[in-house]
């Protein structure tokens, strides 16, 4: 994706996602920016805590693009829901978001959002990359089998952890988000990441 106010004196912008909802959030900075599918090995390691996963995913994304893209920022983002600490997964099925759903509901949901920037210019390796993972707390409603039923077969969900896209219809199964960024859910921290490119040198404003 690109914007017709590219100024050429700033470094390519890469988003390494292919979400359409990332690349959304994204556009409103005003930025151009490119996008590049990561190749990465998303499985959990042994061990590790949910928001250990999020961020070296988010780290992986990054530099896996940077690596093709040299001289870019590329961003890297992951997202890693939890109940009662246990991760969550993408339901893949009906069958499977419906056992989520009523899993949760009436109960606290955590989604950890990580956020990474690598910056290809950095000649040392190490200070390449900024990276943050913003937590989210979702309650959900506590709804009857049937409406949950109705809305998977709506809005079919079945790529989203936490079977709930809050960006269209699922938010009517929310009852309360508590976050510092009210983006991150969506899964691209805008707060966090104005943060990250302003340390990179990239301007909003123009005066």
């Amino acid at each position: 994706m690109t914007n017709s106010s590219q100024n050429s004196s700033l470094p390519r912008l890469i988003l390494g996602s292919s979400s359409s909802y990332r690349q959304e959030l994204l556009a409103r900075l005003g930025l151009p920016f490119e996008v590049c599918k990561p190749d990465i090995d998303e499985t959990p390691h042994a061990g590790e805590t949910p928001e250990a996963t999020a961020l070296r995913l988010s780290r992986e994304k990054a530099q896996a693009v940077a690596r093709q893209n040299p001289g870019s920022l590329v961003i890297g983002s992951d997202q890693v829901a939890t109940l009662d600490g246990a991760q969550i997964g993408k339901p893949g099925t009906h069958e499977n978001a419906l056992k989520q759903l009523q899993v949760m509901r009436g109960r606290r949901v955590v989604f950890h959002s990580a956020l990474c920037l690598w910056d290809g210019r950095a000649t040392d390796e190490k200070n390449a990359a900024q990276a943050e993972c913003v937590p989210t707390f979702v309650t959900f409603r506590d709804l009857p089998d049937a409406e949950l039923d109705a809305y998977l077969r709506i809005e079919q969900p079945y790529d989203c952890a936490g079977s709930a896209k809050n960006e269209g219809l699922g938010i009517a199964l929310l009852e309360k988000i508590e976050s510092t960024d009210p983006t991150a859910l969506t899964g691209l921290p805008l707060i966090a990441l104005t943060t990250m490119l302003r340390r990179a040198g990239v301007p909003f404003f123009r005066t």
